[in-house]
């Protein structure tokens, strides 16, 4: 018998006994993602924006040790200082799916990355899952591929993932090849094009596209009954919010040799360029990834309550 013990939030607890739709959210976004106070804000924005579409925020993240499945407000607050500089409260890993078991051994604080969050969120029994972009393969000169372990989870873990597709700082095609080969459906919302984050489209074609939560639903389903796992649901961002690709372009080629300057790889390297993008387009990329990550959790919202009730 597993000795992993989740720490169910009561209305969680309480939604998932009686079926109603619960959608889980991530905590990298807050404590390494966004700066404060623009984290809190957004993680705020993000669970009222799953409440007023009828169904329970479940924000998950590890609290000395235990996998918190709905953190609370001042769990929330706490997290998302970690991003404020002048904070002196305990530091909060960034934990992945390979670092879960640490984070619980060890009683160590940690927000969960997406594909930590899908593994949790399975744990606990929910099935939608909101972000903002998902990780992917990491364009790398020389060394291989440097390749999320978020792609492997969907592999493997029977999550719907809404998100506006991938981080624009990755190989977007590469990312696409390589969920394919993992049997991954990447399916447009709304979009024959995967969207690219803070781009409104990649140009890239998706496996599939759905036009309603009813439909998204019945493809996660149908797709969970054949024995498949991970579903990725991509959404663009409005044209007017979404960033020109020319700047976004130019303003990635000066973060991305900033990185190699420094000497930045691996899981820093993600929250560095976002950081440095934001500096770059005087917020406006910010701005968009705020926008993003209500929007998808506004959708993973009704596509949970198109799920039929569970007994």
């Amino acid at each position: 018998m597993s000795a992993l013990q989740l720490d169910i939030h009561p209305e969680v607890s309480a939604a998932l006994a009686e079926g109603q739709p619960v959608v889980a959210l991530e905590s990298t976004l807050i404590a390494h993602g966004l700066p404060w106070p623009a984290n809190l804000e957004a993680a705020r924005q993000a669970e009222a924006a799953v409440r007023a579409e009828g169904a329970v925020p479940a924000t998950v993240a590890v609290w000395q040790g235990r996998p918190i499945i709905g953190l609370d407000a001042g769990q929330l607050e706490h997290l998302a200082r970690q991003a404020d500089r002048r904070d002196a409260s305990p530091t909060v890993r960034k934990a992945s799916s390979r670092d879960l078991a640490a984070a619980i051994v060890q009683k160590a604080f940690a927000a969960t990355t997406v594909a930590a969050t899908m593994v949790l969120a399975q744990r606990a029994g929910l099935r939608v899952f909101a972000t903002g972009g998902i990780g992917g393969v990491h364009p790398v000169s020389g060394r291989g591929f440097d390749i999320s372990a978020d792609v492997l989870e969907l592999a493997r873990t029977s999550v719907a993932v809404v998100c506006a597709g991938a981080k624009g700082i990755l190989d977007l095609s590469a990312t696409l090849e390589m969920l394919e080969t993992m049997s991954v459906p990447v399916v447009g919302y709304g979009t024959d094009e995967f969207p690219a984050f803070l781009l409104a489209s990649s140009g890239l074609p998706v496996s599939a596209r759905v036009d309603s939560p009813a439909e998204a639903a019945a493809l996660c389903q149908m797709h969970w009954d054949l024995g498949g796992a991970g579903v990725v649901l991509a959404q663009p961002l409005p044209v007017e919010t979404a960033l020109q690709p020319a700047d976004f372009h130019r303003a990635l080629v000066r973060a991305e040799s900033q990185a190699r300057a420094e000497g930045v790889r691996g899981p820093a390297l993600t929250p560095f360029l976002l950081a440095r993008l934001a500096e770059l387009t005087d917020g406006r990329t910010l701005r968009a990834n705020q926008a993003l990550i209500v929007a998808n959790a506004r959708l993973a919202a009704r596509i949970a309550a198109a799920f039929p009730k569970r007994q």
